[in-house]
């Protein structure tokens, strides 16, 4: 039986939305292994006049535990 663990992590960027979600998953991916799955759990944007200049987003992240693992 395997178990799945989920995190929640926030990442941000200042391209856009779908880059902040690629660019978070990138780095988790370095140091939490055998992700499965993402959940994009909320967006948010930081306005500068009328400009989007940041973008926020909330992940789910998903991995399955190795239970052979030292």
């Amino acid at each position: 039986m395997g178990i799945e663990k989920h995190l929640r992590i926030t990442g941000t960027s200042t391209v856009s939305w779908k880059d902040a979600v690629v660019q978070t998953v990138a780095e988790a991916s370095r140091t939490i292994d055998y992700l499965t799955s993402v959940k994009i759990l909320e967006q948010k944007a930081k306005i500068d006049g009328k400009k989007l200049v940041e973008y926020f987003v909330e992940l789910e992240l998903s991995f399955v535990i190795d239970r052979d693992r030292d």
